[in-house]
């Protein structure tokens, strides 16, 4: 089974990144479904690092601005929904329940601390690009960001729960009117090997 052209386009061909946003909200619902969707995405050992903080209100918005750098600050504070990306580091202690096929799994990451890191950064980041195809298939926008100060977010936000920010995404129905024209990409000989 395979999905078609116009499934292709809203995917990747003709999915843009945005920066202006119409009012229109997205609704807990859609979230909730945005959620069930992204899950589903494989990450090593099941271990699922990512955790979604889905700020949606004026209040929340506003206590995310002090660590937004300047070009990111009002396309995201027009957004309807931005999501703070962020990882658990010690996402192994959910294994017993995520990867129920090795009882010994936690014991993977609990006697390697850089294992560790490198397997809830990477999942998480995977798991973060789950959400933002997962937000086109529903037919949101969006709009991914590294420019912000990590460690504001991480004290603000996250500090509380032990999680980490990795990035940010914008979502809701994006206006045309501010997507840049597309940026070349590399020719599959300048990016691919085949051995």
């Amino acid at each position: 089974m395979t999905i078609d052209a116009a499934g292709l386009d809203l995917l990747f061909r003709e999915a843009r990144t945005h920066n202006k946003w119409h009012e229109d909200p997205v609704s807990d619902e859609t979230l909730h479904e945005l959620y069930d969707l992204l899950k589903q995405g494989p990450t090593s050992a099941n271990c699922s690092p990512a955790r979604f903080l889905f700020l949606r209100t004026k209040e929340a918005k506003e206590r995310l601005a002090p660590a937004l750098s300047s070009g990111n600050l009002a396309k995201t504070m027009a957004a309807p929904v931005t999501v703070i990306v962020a990882y658990d580091p010690k996402f192994y202690e959910r294994l017993p329940f995520l990867f129920p096929h090795n009882p010994d799994a936690t014991s993977w990451f609990t006697s390697n601390e850089s294992l560790a890191a490198t397997t809830a950064f990477r999942n998480g980041t995977l798991q973060g690009a789950y959400l933002m195809l997962a937000a086109r298939a529903l037919g949101l926008d969006t709009g991914g960001m590294s420019g912000f100060d990590n460690a504001k977010v991480d004290a603000e936000f996250l500090a509380d729960r032990g999680w980490r920010s990795n990035f940010l995404v914008n979502l809701g129905k994006g206006d045309p009117s501010g997507v840049f024209a597309r940026s070349p990409r590399l020719a599959f000989d300048e990016a691919c090997v085949l051995l």
